[in-house]
């Protein structure tokens, strides 16, 4: 009886089998434990006054429990905020981390299904690199998610999104989340003014 493959996500296969190869051939890297990787996945939804509405943040954990497949820890306030009446301890909002078989997955079904359904959305600003190789995003609505049945949301909740990698640099995340599919705007090609050479922008249109 033949042995059935083992399972792995579309994404992990392609960092495997396509991406690994495509950064050494750029970066050139010696040896293939140098090529950047994705590590983790981190989601946070904020809930604010769980105090007045405490259905509010069951609801937001819920949300990222279907979002995800992950239960979400509940995050609490490290400082009080005295104009929101939120005291230190108290709990503003759910924080889910993937790794993973789970990362993978979500990151495939967020660019396949969830970011195409933003409203004009026109790409991802490659502006939101902290430096380290590290990518956040924010997404104002968890109804993207096709997992989320609209009829039973009771409030539009928006999410911060990081990518985690092992890239030492910016230009190395941006380019393995490239090819992993994070579909970023397209750099402008501008026109020098000094003898009409083409150059290529770093910024975003």
């Amino acid at each position: 009886m033949a042995k059935k493959s083992a399972y792995k996500p579309r994404l992990m296969t392609a960092y495997e089998t396509e991406i690994v190869p495509a950064m050494v051939k750029k970066f050139g890297y010696k040896n293939i434990m140098q090529v950047p990787k994705l590590v983790k996945i981190s989601i946070n939804m904020g809930v604010g006054k769980t105090k007045e509405d405490p259905a509010s943040l069951k609801k937001a954990v819920e949300d990222i429990r279907i979002i995800t497949g992950q239960q979400p820890m509940v995050t609490k306030a490290k400082r009080a905020i005295s104009n929101f009446k939120i005291k230190t301890g108290d709990p503003v909002g759910c924080a889910v981390t993937l790794r993973r078989f789970r990362m993978y997955e979500f990151m495939d079904r967020l660019i396949s299904t969830a970011l195409p359904r933003v409203r004009d959305f026109s790409g991802l600003s490659d502006k939101s690199f902290d430096g380290r190789g590290n990518y956040s995003i924010g997404l104002k609505e968890q109804i993207i998610f096709t997992e989320i049945d609209y009829d039973k949301v009771d409030h539009i909740r928006g999410m911060n999104i990081t990518f985690t990698t092992t890239a030492k640099t910016d230009t190395e995340a941006y380019e393995l989340l490239s090819l992993l599919g994070l579909p970023f705007k397209k750099r402008a090609i501008k026109e020098s003014t000094t003898g009409g050479e083409v150059k290529t922008a770093m910024e975003i249109n």
